[in-house]
């Protein structure tokens, strides 16, 4: 039995056939006087007859090999039992780990919860949307770990055994400190005893919220813009006239000191007002590009220098410019640049009422695919910021925060930097200061060939 256990059937019958012939060859040593037993020792120990040794011989090797036999019929089955056994193991395992790189390969959060509400599982991408870890999350309550506002627990509540599903977009704030946006939804966790939980799903909707507004805007604003390009170009007709007149009466009428001061006055708004038409049909109108090889360099320094002898600069103002030594190019229209630099450096200072430093730096970024390479500006101020609720409407016209300009300054600027298929990053803190970082992308080879061939039918 014990050899079967080990080595199966095969162990099990040689160790039966093995006891079955010491057991022979001790019977027919008995018989034939053999360990050292006379004859008359032999017939000492009263040793049955030869007929019936020989049917207790019989039946003790039939005992044996039946022994074997059966022992070794019975670890063969548990053999194959645990054969099988481990493979059904294996293929659990695989399964489940199958089922993990599958989890882990969402690029949705995944997370489930019990019926309490306490999360059961948190997928990679879960950790890495939220910026928690598993033993951050693992056990503690849903509404906590992903922070939901009142009105998301109150409708995820309202679904509690109804087996609903519930959808909603909510903000919230990683350890990190960046706030990001979150769409989630939830369904019923089903399993053959019924509803057991959530399933939760979510994404990081941030950017996309964000492309969502500027589609948004971009439309109103083409409706808009459209119709009041229009409007504003009759107005600023009749505006030239009425200023010209105005300043022919002020010249050849005899007036008086406060007759005079009215007329200033007049002149001075129709100026400013012709100022505002000009900005928004510079907004509003497509503007014509002439587009040439520009070191960036040259415009920040260029910019520096008249912010520095310009009426926006006070006591306590320091401009500073970060330029890499080597050239700087970029394939743009050169006004175009300077306007971008010269309103958002404009800006910067307006914002450092106190005094602060201004700084304007530029640096070359390689574009994937682009034939040359992209840049990146950076204006940087110790102002007074711009609160959170209000960054994302800074680049809408007339939203201006200064008393002076006309509200139109970062709308040029983005529409510029969008012509460019470029784009904006603002970072800012209120009573800190504002980073404004504008990324001109490089231009495509198809582009570059272009520019080239004009280049040479020019000359």
């Amino acid at each position: 039995i014990a050899a079967s256990i080990t080595q199966y059937s095969r162990g099990g019958l040689l160790t039966a056939f093995l006891s079955g012939l010491l057991y022979g060859a001790l019977v027919v040593a008995q018989y034939a006087g053999g360990f050292g037993l006379g004859p008359r020792d032999a017939a000492e120990l009263a040793l049955p007859p030869l007929r019936f040794a020989l049917y207790t011989l019989g039946l003790n090797l039939f005992g044996l090999f039946a022994v074997a036999l059966l022992s070794a019929y019975l670890a063969e089955g548990q053999r194959r039992a645990d054969a099988r056994l481990q493979r059904a193991s294996n293929q659990i395992a695989d399964l489940q780990a199958f089922n993990q790189h599958i989890i882990d390969s969402l690029i949705s959060g995944l997370a489930t919860a019990d019926a309490g509400g306490r999360l059961l599982s948190f997928n990679r991408a879960a950790q890495e949307i939220t910026g928690l870890s598993l033993a951050d999350a693992i056990g503690r309550e849903i509404g906590d770990v992903l922070q939901f506002p009142p009105h998301v627990l109150e409708g995820l509540k309202s679904t509690v055994g109804t087996g609903g599903r519930y959808r909603a977009e909510f903000g919230f704030r990683r350890p990190d400190g960046n706030a990001i946006e979150l769409g989630f939804s939830t369904a019923p966790f089903v399993t053959p005893a019924g509803p057991s939980g959530y399933v939760i799903t979510f994404q990081d909707v941030t950017e996309a919220k964000k492309r969502e507004r500027e589609a948004r805007a971009q439309q109103r604003l083409a409706a808009v813009g459209e119709m009041a390009a229009g409007i504003a170009h009759e107005i600023r007709n009749p505006l030239a006239s009425m200023s010209g007149s105005m300043q022919v009466l002020r010249q050849e009428l005899p007036l008086s000191d406060e007759q005079a001061q009215l007329m200033d006055i007049v002149l001075r708004e129709s100026e400013r007002l012709n100022d505002t038409i000009r900005s928004f049909l510079a907004y509003a109108r497509p503007q014509r590009r002439e587009a040439s090889r520009v070191d960036l360099r040259g415009v920040l320094t260029d910019t520096a220098t008249l912010l520095r002898n310009s009426a926006e600069l006070r006591d306590g103002h320091e401009v500073t410019v970060h330029a890499p030594d080597e050239p700087v190019w970029y394939f743009a229209d050169e006004h175009q640049i300077r306007q971008i630099v010269w309103n958002l450096a404009t800006n910067g200072l307006r914002a450092m009422m106190s005094g602060g430093r201004l700084s304007l730096s530029v640096e070359a970024k390689t574009s994937p695919g682009a034939a040359e390479p992209g840049a990146v500006l950076r204006v940087e101020d110790q102002g007074v910021g711009i609160p959170p609720t209000e960054l994302d409407g800074i680049f809408q016209p007339f939203k201006g925060a200064f008393s002076r300009g006309s509200g139109l300054g970062l709308a040029i600027v983005h529409r510029i930097v969008t012509d460019y298929g470029g784009a904006i990053d603002v970072r800012s803190q209120p009573g800190l200061g504002t980073t404004m970082e504008i990324y001109l992308p490089g231009r495509a080879p198809a582009i570059t060939a272009l520019a080239e061939e004009r280049n040479t039918a020019l000359v």
